[in-house]
């Protein structure tokens, strides 16, 4: 079955056909770990994860790079202000070393929440410093770089080609001045750095030694040449956020091509926005979620998952604990569903076949997720419905059939717990209600078995 996604670089939903099938090289941009990562990055995670696990469903064998940037993106998106991780340091009180490293555990901890499968590469920024500036330096070669008093930068004016995935709106902004940048010796506002110089007289956390002075990489070079490095001058899909069409790989493809002279990526995924309260939830708003968030007002980051799942990656999402509240209960009824089927037999032909179709049109998870609950109501035999949902399961990882580890019960809800006990042993089944009631609304359902009561989080 032929994979069709949709290519930011064409705007259209293209069949897949790999350099070299069934391997698919694959590149995805990681965080910049000076911070925790919010709900509305792990979107982005989540979509690229169902790739993954939908390309080796259809029989390709991908090869996944997810980047960790510890140096280099600075706080403007136009090569202004300061370095992340060095801003992360003075929060802190910690060296940016330290700061990255704790972030990046962060970060993993969090992945690994989600259930996301691991990057066969995750190569950090400050690993690739030597790849970098040798990038830098073939560009100076071929005439792509000028240099200023503050690093050197890349001449978009000699890559004919810069901004071809734009849209409309983005090539209208650049019109009106919307990425005109403070540093007036840019020769053109579309101009990026490539290598940043360590200001006079100060010493960075992270420097190095380069042909042109001490300094640090820009933000843009690291993919470039790390996607280099490891997957070669031609890849199959690059992926990121939305936000990243305009700038980030923008840039890259400049960058990258105009070193190579060969196309950089074949394919451009690229998910959308989280929104809250009707913005885009972004770490420089405040007041950002974080999936601790969500644990601790009871949610398993899966129900977080399933919620992301409910809309097409390429849609907004409104985030809201409305919505999440639902998708909770949905996955606990489907996860209960699963948990009551019989051994697996033989999957069910026509919902694997229909499970397929979704994903395959490009990684439409509501049309999956409508396959999967389509299935669970036919009528074919209880064998076959559980050899599908482990098939489903491969592909969505909502942990359908994994023990979940229980929120611990507060002693309160715990002593509710008992009193109905006691209640229920007396036949009063109006005070029994009362306390279930009671239970309820302090967030915890009340599950009866052969061993007593035991109070669960909603």
């Amino acid at each position: 079955m032929g994979l069709r996604l949709y290519n930011s670089l064409t705007r259209s939903k293209d069949e897949l056909i790999p350099a070299a099938p069934p391997a698919v090289s694959l590149y995805t941009c990681g965080p910049t770990v000076y911070n925790y990562q919010h709900v509305g990055n792990y979107r982005t995670y989540i979509f690229e994860d169902l790739l993954v696990r939908t390309l080796k469903l259809l029989g390709y064998a991908p090869k996944r790079v997810l980047n960790i940037t510890d140096v280099g993106h600075l706080t403007s998106q136009g090569d202004e202000g300061e370095d992340k991780m060095e801003v992360g340091a003075a929060r802190e009180g910690k060296t940016a070393w330290d700061v990255a490293k704790f972030y990046t555990d962060a970060f993993l901890a969090d992945w690994k929440k989600l259930g996301l499968l691991d990057a066969d590469e995750m190569p950090r920024a400050t690993g690739y410093i030597k790849e970098q500036i040798a990038m830098v330096a073939e560009l100076d070669k071929k005439g792509f770089v000028y240099k200023t008093s503050d690093g050197l930068y890349f001449d978009t004016s000699k890559f004919p080609r810069y901004g071809e995935m734009m849209t409309k709106e983005h090539l209208e902004g650049l019109k009106s001045g919307a990425r005109v940048e403070a540093n007036p010796e840019k020769r053109h506002n579309t101009d990026f750095a490539l290598w940043k110089f360590s200001p006079a007289g100060a010493k960075r956390q992270m420097e190095w030694d380069s042909p042109w002075g001490k300094g640090f990489p820009g933000w843009h070079i690291e993919c470039s040449a790390m996607a280099r490095k490891i997957l070669g001058d031609s890849i199959d899909i690059h992926c990121g956020g939305i936000d990243h069409v305009p700038v980030h790989h923008t840039n890259e493809i400049a960058q990258s091509e105009g070193a190579t002279g060969k196309p950089f990526s074949r394919f451009w995924l690229h998910g959308e926005f989280l929104l809250m309260n009707n913005a885009k939830m972004a770490k420089s708003a405040g007041g950002f979620v974080k999936l601790a968030d969500l644990e601790e007002k009871g949610f398993s980051p899966l129900d977080y998952k399933y919620m992301c799942y409910t809309a097409h990656y390429r849609k907004q999402l409104d985030f809201t604990w409305e919505s999440l509240e639902s998708a909770k209960t949905a996955r606990r009824r489907l996860r209960d569903a699963a948990q009551a089927l019989p051994a697996a037999t033989k999957a069910d032909a026509a919902a694997s076949a229909r499970l397929r179709e979704a994903l395959a049109d490009d990684l439409n998870a509501p049309g999956a997720l409508a396959a999967v609950w389509d299935a669970l109501k036919s009528s074919c035999e209880p064998g076959a419905k559980r050899a599908f949902l482990d098939e489903a399961e491969s592909a969505l990882a909502l942990g359908l059939f994994a023990a979940e580890t229980e929120a611990a019960v507060p002693a309160e809800v715990a002593a509710l717990v008992a009193s109905r006990a006691e209640a229920k042993a007396k036949k009063d089944f109006a005070e029994s209600d009362r306390i279930r009631k009671r239970i309820e609304d302090m967030g915890w359902l009340v599950k009866d078995g052969k061993d007593g009561s035991k109070a669960v989080k909603k």
